[in-house]
């Protein structure tokens, strides 16, 4: 049955995202897991949750190490139970959280905790784009120098030279963007910026500039998932997963057909929307987190999502449809672009944002009014993988 919820989130948590000298990985999954269980204390973790589920992408970079699955339960206190790492770029927590969803709806498991986390700032931004290049095509892209600016920048030029979208369009994403970040107190970037700063700001990769990228953050963030059945035994104020879907497209820009639009944004809307019972996203969606890694990546990501016509996106924000009062209000957490990108902890965090949202929770006056049904946008790498999640109220 179409809106039918497949699992429930209990509860949620999250560290502050930003510079967060004197963590680690560890010891940041720990404190998004506090946060969860102090929102949920009818749970007993030793008890109720049978599998943690984490997303991670580079740690073996950035800390020389790999294996977090059973690093996270230990630290949170939950050996035995199986725990197990999920890696897909960017998208990792969010395929973390899906897999949960899935693993919960076989009936194999009841409870469980799946979360995010990485830990990028205390190596060179150097050293840091190395790592996050890992996530493109190493002989046709990372070998000849691309990093994910030029990609990003490659579809930029794509949509303006095909749409006629402009510098300032994109400029104002990050404008947006660092307006609602100011009203998050867990964002990287708290303050807002004028469209004539970020025009202003140095060119990163044509046409992007500074204020187009987001920035490099630590953090982590956390949910737990239970059967939809028993969410009341631990809740009053569940929200429902009632539509999930994952798609890919070809990892290196050269064999796409088209720059300016992904298909794994397009599969996973199609299979989350069909599950979900959405046939119109502006009237049926009242909230949206998408995956803005870079302005264009917001742009692109309106249209995908069916929000406007191809090729409008640039349209829709200078009209700001996608404001806290507009049509369809999008990251008024302030994304990846002000909220921070600490990539393996990203997906869970909009699941956090979320479910802030879905239980009137969200502060210091960014709150939607009323938002009943949201959606959660999560790209890996230049949009090779796409995780689409349709949550609603319960």
């Amino acid at each position: 049955m179409k809106g039918e919820p497949l699992a429930a989130i209990v509860s949620v948590g999250m560290t502050r995202f930003g510079k967060l000298p004197g963590f680690s990985v560890r010891e940041l999954f720990s404190l998004a897991f506090k946060e969860a269980l102090e929102r949920c204390p009818e749970l007993d973790p030793k008890r109720d949750i049978q599998a943690i589920f984490v997303g991670n992408m580079a740690g073996e970079g950035w800390e020389h190490q790999g294996h977090w699955g059973p690093i996270c339960a230990d630290w949170v206190g939950l050996v035995p139970r199986a725990s197990t790492r999920f890696e897909n770029a960017c998208a990792s927590s969010g395929v973390a959280f899906r897999c949960a969803v899935m693993a919960i709806k076989s009936g194999l498991i009841d409870v469980a905790l799946v979360g995010g986390v990485e830990k990028m700032t205390h190596r060179t931004t150097a050293e840091s784009t190395e790592f996050l290049a890992l996530a493109s095509d190493h002989p046709f892209e990372q070998w000849h120098g691309l990093t994910f600016p030029g990609l990003y920048a490659l579809m930029a030029v794509a949509h303006m030279h095909k749409y006629g979208t402009t510098e300032e369009q994109l400029g104002l994403v990050a404008v947006k963007a660092h307006k609602y970040g100011a009203l998050n107190p867990k964002a990287h970037f708290q303050k807002p910026v004028t469209l004539e700063k970020v025009l202003s700001s140095r060119v990163i990769a044509w046409p992007l500039k500074l204020y187009d990228c987001c920035p490099i953050s630590d953090g982590a963030a956390c949910a737990i998932l239970t059967k939809p059945e028993i969410a009341k035994r631990f809740t009053d104020t569940p929200v429902y997963v009632i539509g999930t879907g994952q798609g890919c497209d070809y990892i290196g820009l050269y064999e796409r057909e088209d720059l300016t639009s992904l298909k794994s944004t397009k599969e996973a809307a199609r299979q989350a929307y069909e599950m979900a019972g959405i046939e119109d996203p502006i009237k049926n969606l009242d909230v949206i987190e998408v995956h803005d890694c870079f302005t264009i990546s917001e742009v692109i990501a309106y249209e995908d999502l069916g929000l406007c016509r191809k090729g409008e996106g640039g349209k829709m924000i200078e009209e700001g449809r996608t404001d806290l009062h507009g049509d369809i209000p999008v990251n008024v957490s302030g994304g990846l672009k002000a909220k921070g990108h600490p990539v393996g902890a990203t997906g869970a965090a909009q699941i956090y944002e979320l479910f802030l949202q879905l239980t009137g929770e969200a502060e210091r006056g960014r709150q939607v009014p009323d938002a009943e049904v949201g959606l959660a946008h999560n790209l890996g790498g230049s949009g090779a993988t796409c995780v689409i999640h349709v949550l609603r109220r319960g």
